[in-house]
C-alpha cells in the first residue's frame, strides 16, 4: 500500500514561474520533479502590493500549490516581511521546510521550535561580497551562522562552499549538491540579426554589473585592441551607478551593450552562437549562468579562483587581471582548434557534473533522509491544502 504523499515547502524565492533568477529557476524545476514522484510542494510567492488585504492566498499552478503571500513594504524591508511571513505560515504546515539562502535566517529559529524539519541551501558567501557595507556584511554573517546551526541539514552548492561551512558545523550536516543546466542542442541564429552578430564571431558576457564580476576588467581587457569581432555584454545599466560609468566609459567601439534580457529564446540563441563566454565571477559557488555556457558548450574565459576552476574544468582559460584576460580572449579568438578543443571539454563538464535529473533526485533523497523515509517508497496523492489567512 502507497504511503501518504511527503510535504516540501519552499521558501527564499520571489515565487515560481521562474522570472527573477537561479533560485526561482531551480525552485521550479524541483517543485515539479517532486510533484511528479508523488510529493506534495507549495512555494511561498512574493506578492508586492500598495496595501495588505489578504496576507496569504493558494492556487494551483500544475499541481504545485503556489502560496502568494502579500508584503506592502520595500526595498530590503520587504524581503524581510515577506520571510518572515513565510516562515510563521510553514511553522504550521506539517511539511519539510527548504529554504534558499540565509538572508533571512534571524527567523529559522521560530520554524525549528515549531517542530518543523528544515533544509537550507546556503549559496554563495554573502558576507565576503566587497559591495556589500560593513553594517550589510555583519548582517549576513550573523545569518549564516543561524542558518548554520538552526537547520537540520545543510546544502553546499560547491565542495569550497561545503569546506566554508565546514567551519560552522561539522561536515557531515552538509551535502554537496551543485547546481544543474539543461542542454542547448540548437537555436535558431535569427535572434542575432536584432543586435548585427554573426553566429560564431562574437563573445558574451551575462551577468549583473558589479565590481565582484570583474565587468569592468573584461570589458578594458576586451578593449585593448581591435578584436574583429564584437562583445555583447548583457545586464542592467544605470548611469546613476559610478561603476556602470566606468564600464561603459572603458568600451570600445566594438563592445554592445543592449541591457539585460529576459526573453529566453534570445538569450539561448545568444549562448549557443558565442565564439565564447566571459565569467569575472569572483566569488560565489556553483554559479547558474557558467553552468549554462558549458551545457551550450561555450569555450569559457573565466576569473582564475576555485569556484571557477572546479566548475569550468578543462573548458576554461582563466585570467587574474586585464593583461591575462585580454592574453585568453587573444588566444580563443586566434585558435580555432583550442576553441574546438574547449567546446567538448564544456559539453563533457556539463554531463559530468551538472544534469539536473542527478541533482533533483539527490535533494529528494536528502528530503526523504531528514523525514525518515525510505528513497524507494511510493506514495499516495493528497489534495493540495486550500488558501489560507495569517
Amino acid at each position: 500500500m502507497a504511503n501518504t504523499a511527503p510535504s516540501l515547502l519552499i521558501l527564499g524565492t520571489r515565487g515560481i514561474p521562474a522570472a527573477h533568477g537561479g533560485f526561482e529557476t531551480f525552485a521550479e524545476k524541483l517543485a515539479l520533479f517532486l510533484v511528479e514522484r508523488g510529493w506534495q510542494v507549495g512555494v511561498y510567492c512574493q506578492d508586492d502590493v500598495p496595501a495588505v488585504t489578504r496576507r496569504f492566498r493558494s492556487e494551483s499552478w500544475r499541481g504545485i500549490e503556489l502560496i502568494h503571500t502579500q508584503v506592502s513594504s520595500s526595498g530590503p524591508r520587504a524581503t524581510l516581511d515577506f520571510d518572515w511571513h513565510c516562515v510563521r505560515h510553514a511553522a504550521r504546515r506539517p511539511a519539510l521546510s527548504l529554504v534558499l539562502g540565509y538572508n533571512g535566517a534571524i527567523f529559522l529559529p521560530y520554524l525549528r521550535l515549531a517542530g518543523r524539519k528544515i533544509m537550507t541551501n546556503m549559496d554563495g558567501i554573502e558576507w565576503r561580497r566587497p559591495k556589500w557595507s560593513w553594517p550589510v556584511r555583519s548582517w549576513f554573517w550573523v545569518n549564516e551562522w543561524i542558518a548554520a546551526w538552526s537547520s537540520h541539514r545543510l546544502v553546499a552548492d560547491h565542495p569550497v562552499i561545503a569546506d566554508h561551512l565546514a567551519t560552522r558545523r561539522p561536515r557531515s550536516a552538509t551535502a554537496m549538491i551543485p547546481y544543474g543546466g539543461m542542454p542547448i542542442r540548437m537555436a535558431p541564429a535569427k535572434p542575432l540579426a536584432r543586435f548585427g552578430l554573426e553566429s560564431g564571431r562574437y563573445l558574451i558576457s551575462i551577468a549583473r554589473i558589479e565590481p565582484d564580476n570583474s565587468i569592468l576588467t573584461l570589458v578594458e581587457a576586451f578593449s585593448r585592441k581591435r578584436r574583429g569581432m564584437p562583445l555583447v555584454v548583457l545586464g542592467n545599466f544605470s548611469d546613476e551607478n559610478a561603476y556602470h560609468r566606468q564600464v561603459k566609459a572603458a568600451a570600445g567601439p566594438e563592445v554592445i551593450l543592449p541591457g539585460a534580457i529576459y526573453d529566453t529564446e534570445t538569450v539561448r540563441a545568444l549562448r549557443f552562437h558565442t565564439r565564447g563566454y566571459l565569467h569575472g565571477h569572483t566569488v560565489g559557488g556553483t554559479n547558474p549562468s557558467l553552468v549554462e555556457a558549458l551545457w551550450a558548450g561555450n569555450p569559457v574565459i573565466a576569473h582564475d579562483n576555485p569556484y571557477n576552476r572546479w566548475t569550468a574544468g578543462e573548458a576554461g582559460l582563466f585570467f587574474g587581471d586585464e593583461a591575462t584576460c585580454s592574453a585568453a580572449i587573444e588566444r580563443l579568438l586566434a585558435d580555432d582548434e583550442l576553441a574546438a578543443r574547449l567546446k567538448q571539454a564544456a559539453l563533457g563538464r556539463a554531463r559530468s557534473g551538472f544534469e539536473w535529473q542527478a541533482v533533483l533526485e539527490h535533494y529528494e533523497r536528502e528530503a526523504l533522509a531528514l523525514l525518515g523515509l525510505e528513497p524507494e517508497a511510493t506514495f499516495a496523492p493528497v489534495e493540495m491544502t486550500g488558501s489560507r489567512r495569517g
